[in-house]
């Protein structure tokens, strides 16, 4: 699988291609403290004081960096497969090596930080249903009313939690439909990208 950029971030990681490696090794220091503790504008000052460029370049050089590497390590990338990647952005080879390492040795690391980011949302653990008809009452004798009960368990966490839901059979026909319309569109081309972007 190839990581796939778009032109604002290529046009970003360009401006690696005109510093010495030591910066971009400076670029890779500053970007995984981007990912561990968020954004510094003081950082991009002085470094663009040293670089005599603009601090929005620097900001967008190591944005690009950061962006770089959370992606390929939310993909797994192999090596081979980053090498690919990124010998579209018209690196030198030693440039494109250097990457590499950086990539190697952080990947586990942004994998460990991007899972404590993500949202823990409850999930399903187990479904238990009954069908009850109601076949006469004492007004009407010849009266079906079909239910249908469900017993739904979530888990978040360690926390289970229990949810008894009623519905009747033409609902729950309904809502059948709609689910499976949702997991149908979960397979176009579209979803499956957007899905691949939020692991």
């Amino acid at each position: 699988m190839l990581l796939v950029l778009e032109d604002s971030h290529k046009k970003h990681l360009a401006f690696l291609s005109q510093v010495d490696v030591d910066v971009v090794r400076e670029f890779c220091r500053i970007s995984m403290e981007f990912i561990r503790k968020g954004s510094n504008p003081k950082v991009y000052q002085s470094a663009a004081q040293k670089l005599g460029v603009e601090a929005q370049t620097v900001q967008h050089g190591v944005e690009g960096m950061m962006y770089l590497l959370s992606e390929s390590s939310k993909l797994m990338l192999s090596e081979i497969d980053f090498q690919d990647s990124i010998i579209t952005l018209g690196f030198s080879e030693e440039l494109c090596s250097l990457l590499l390492e950086l990539y190697l040795a952080n990947r586990n690391e942004i994998r460990a930080i991007l899972s404590h980011m993500s949202m823990d949302l409850p999930h399903y653990h187990s479904l238990q249903w009954r069908f009850d008809v109601q076949i006469a009452s004492r007004s009407l004798h010849h009266q079906t009313t079909p239910q249908v009960l469900l017993k739904l368990e979530t888990k978040d966490g360690e926390t289970m939690d229990t949810h008894l839901l009623q519905t009747d059979p033409v609902n729950l026909l309904h809502l059948t439909q709609v689910l499976d319309a949702a997991l149908q569109e979960m397979k176009s081309p579209y979803c499956r990208r957007i899905a691949r972007n939020i692991k």
